[in-house]
């Protein structure tokens, strides 16, 4: 029973689609941190500035209980995962969206091969059709 477990195991890790996955897995992790960089030392400040130079990471909301104790409410940590999400999925999207015109350009290129093939393949046969008649 292990032995045909870890056979499958071993089938699945070595396919294709399970290494082009954990490949993107950390690619995605460092450009995760790229992105994160761009929009904590670069965009957040500019946006900052422009509204009057709010610090998002530091706005938050605090909230004090009967007992003395004080709860911290951060919204601005939200507004700044949210505008990271952004900015990720955008670049995500511009991505895979070059990568399929490439693909289409493929297909495309492709397609004309096999419709040449066709055309001289009729030709042929209507060739050898004719040389047939006679």
């Amino acid at each position: 029973m292990f032995k045909k477990i870890a056979c499958e195991f071993k089938d699945f890790a070595v396919k294709g689609n399970a290494i082009d996955l954990a490949i993107g897995v950390v690619i995605g992790g460092a450009f995760s941190k790229i992105v994160s960089s761009l929009v904590n030392d670069i965009i957040m400040p500019a946006v900052g500035v422009l509204i009057g130079g709010i610090d998002f990471t530091n706005l938050k909301i605090v909230i004090g209980i009967k007992n003395g104790s004080e709860v911290a409410i951060k919204y601005g940590q939200f507004i700044q995962s949210v505008v990271d999400f952004t900015i990720i999925s955008f670049s995500i999207f511009l991505f895979i969206k070059a990568i399929n015109t490439f693909k289409k350009k493929e297909e495309k290129i492709e397609e004309e091969k096999k419709n040449r093939e066709e055309l001289l393949l009729e030709e042929i046969r209507d060739i050898l059709k004719s040389t047939k008649d006679c």
